[in-house]
């Protein structure tokens, strides 16, 4: 069987709020289906589209924005070049006038209203997240339909492809693993840290400079969404009524650290609002890094700025820290999941916090077995998370459930690294746990909004 190769870049990817599998999924989806119509030459002839969303997406699209996603998607635009404020304006658009430009280029009839059908009781085979699109001519005859699903983190595929190999398969990099234990050999092997084997892969895909550049981009796309989350007060769309409180959290730290005697414990809260920042921005529709996904958007960032400003990290110890991150979150795409349809939130908040304690641990020099336990620790501890959001919004408990992820990762990298990379429970059987754990988990706990805190709290 051949594996595909999951590249740093595609596990990290600039996009927008307020979910990479319910929002930018379903945005690629679209936009692909838009591109599809004109690579087939029906685009000229195409009156109307339909679109049909099932499981998870159909349950709680309408919190996460799926309909808002897929009328931009169909509009021709992607995740990670739209600008957040069109969105909203194509939207609306669409909604006041029934109509729009199918991929940038041709005026059809379409209301967002009426031709996105929610099928809240059906559920595709092949993943929780599916959605099938379809164009009409003008006589209402059938010219094109395609079924995709959206796998979480804004990967996107059709059922040929989950059936086909990638395009970039582990044949096209030099170092070939399909686990934690093969990636541990391999290291040792060729004598590499993680992060350097993730590096040379990298680089048979693309040149040094260009992985330098990218993993920069990656940087300050993370520390401008924290930054522009601390300056945003207000109260976040969707009905909830939650406030945003970073912005008031920053200055009563600034006051504190003014005023008062030195807190031991004062980067831990920085921790929590660096967090908070970048999920009330997610959550509110704004530019984020999924990492890996757009719900944990904000324990890698908040813990990459830890490193940052309270270990003195260099620019080039936050690649390592990336790379190495990307590395341990690619065996968990590969060997269970990183879709809170499918596994919960284990598979969100637990995945990021596994990666950012791994991170973390390499860029503050563990060796390769150190760096493996960070990774396990931060999992087991999270095994068993429900993805349960309250009215289908990415808010209560998400925003304050990646300030505990980040927390957890930093406490992980820490045990990691007072030990010397032994201990009892491999990386390999903790994901392959996460992954049977979320098949046993009910689906009403898999970001359904059907059980735990969605249905136990009022939603007003």
């Amino acid at each position: 069987m051949t594996i595909a190769n999951v590249s740093t870049f595609e596990l990290f990817k600039v996009g927008i709020g307020p979910s990479s599998s319910h929002t930018m999924g379903p945005m690629l989806a679209a936009q692909r289906f838009a591109s599809a119509l004109s690579e087939r030459k029906v685009l000229g002839q195409t009156e109307r589209v339909t679109v049909d969303l099932y499981g998870s997406l159909a349950l709680t699209g309408r919190g996460h924005a799926t309909d808002r996603a897929i009328t931009v998607g169909l509009s021709g635009y992607v995740p990670a070049e739209v600008d957040p404020d069109q969105v909203f304006a194509i939207e609306q658009q669409a909604r006041e006038r029934h109509t729009i430009e199918l991929a940038r280029n041709r005026t059809i009839t379409f209301d967002p209203g009426q031709d996105i059908h929610w099928r809240f009781r059906e559920t595709l085979a092949a993943h929780p997240n599916g959605l099938t699109i379809t164009a009409f001519g003008s006589d209402a005859r059938t010219l094109f339909v395609e079924t995709y699903f959206s796998l979480g983190g804004g990967f996107v595929a059709t059922q040929a492809e989950l059936n086909a190999p990638s395009r970039v398969a582990d044949e096209d990099v030099p170092f070939q693993y399909a686990n934690a234990a093969e990636l541990l050999e391999l290291a040792e092997r060729h004598r590499l840290t993680i992060a350097e084997l993730a590096l040379r892969n990298e680089c048979a895909l693309r040149s040094a400079d260009e992985v330098r550049r990218r993993l920069d981009q990656l940087i300050d796309a993370m520390n401008a969404c924290i930054d522009r989350g601390l300056r945003t007060p207000g109260i976040l769309p969707g009905g909830l009524n939650v406030r945003r409180r970073a912005a008031e959290l920053q200055t009563k730290l600034e006051a504190r650290a003014a005023h008062s005697n030195v807190d031991p414990l004062a980067a831990l809260d920085w921790v929590n609002v660096w967090a908070l920042a970048v999920n009330e921005e997610n959550a509110a529709g704004g530019r984020v890094v999924t990492a890996p996904t757009n719900g944990a958007a904000g324990v890698i960032p908040a813990v990459l700025r830890f490193f940052q400003v309270f270990v003195a990290g260099s620019r080039e110890e936050a690649h390592v820290f990336l790379l190495t991150a990307a590395a341990i979150g690619a065996l968990y795409k590969r060997n269970a999941s990183i879709s809170a349809a499918e596994v919960g939130c284990q598979g969100e908040i637990g995945v990021a916090c596994s990666m950012a304690a791994a991170g973390l641990a390499a860029a503050q020099g563990a060796n390769n077995s150190q760096i493996e336990n960070a990774a396990e620790i931060a999992m087991e501890h999270n095994l068993g998370l429900t993805c349960d959001p309250i009215k289908g919004l990415v808010q209560v408990p998400c925003i304050e459930r990646n300030a505990m992820g980040a927390v957890k990762a930093i406490d992980a990298a820490r045990l990691a690294l007072m030990g010397d990379g032994t201990h009892r429970v491999s990386l390999d059987q903790v994901i392959e746990t996460m992954r049977r754990t979320g098949a046993d988990m009910r689906s009403s706990y898999k970001e359904t909004s059907q059980g735990g805190l969605a249905v136990n709290v009022p939603e007003c």
